[in-house]
């Protein structure tokens, strides 16, 4: 997969929209799990570093956002929040990166660099958010479209018939 080509964007996005389906702690404690898992017993690393604290501020937006938006929004609705809040995201990493490398002066050129070229030795950053954007875009759509068909449709009320009016009852004779 290429570099941040990820599931996780467009699930933490459609986790605030739909808070009953997705619960905000097994969405967040699947990405700390898996990050920790992939630390550990891929990367040879330590569980967590700093960088993680950066990300999960920038999932976190994520959430924030897709709480702005309804369930019943539409997928396209959904998946333009979700590209919104890859933006946010990419922001907010990428300066994190930049306020904590320290192959970065501290100038606005340097943040530019942060969030277009980065440092020699990786893949350009604007690499890293075109894949950002993409799969945002396209798992918030999935994830949407899915939960959306999947919800159970609202039995429709049937029309109320008047009931059979009560027999009229003779008026009693004058006596």
């Amino acid at each position: 997969m290429p570099l941040n080509f990820s599931l996780g964007y467009g699930l933490v996005f459609c986790a605030g929209a739909f808070p009953l389906r997705l619960p905000w702690w097994a969405v967040f404690g699947t990405l700390v799990g898996t990050d920790i898992g992939l630390n550990v017993l891929y990367y040879n690393e330590p569980p967590l570093a700093d960088y993680h604290l950066v990300n999960y501020l920038g999932f976190g937006v994520l959430y924030l956002l897709g709480r702005l938006f309804s369930r019943r929004a539409s997928v396209l609705k959904h998946i333009a929040g979700s590209l919104l809040g890859a933006i946010l995201f990419y922001l907010i990493t990428n300066t994190g990166a930049w306020l904590e490398n320290p192959a970065y002066s501290k100038s606005i050129a340097e943040w530019f660099r942060a969030l277009t070229t980065g440092t020699n030795g990786w893949p350009e950053t604007w690499t890293f958010f075109r894949n950002t954007l993409l799969s945002s875009g396209l798992f918030a759509g999935l994830i949407s479209a899915a939960l959306q068909a999947s919800e159970s449709k609202e039995p429709e009320t049937e029309e109320e018939t008047e009931p059979d009016p009560a027999p009229e009852t003779a008026p009693e004779e004058a006596k």
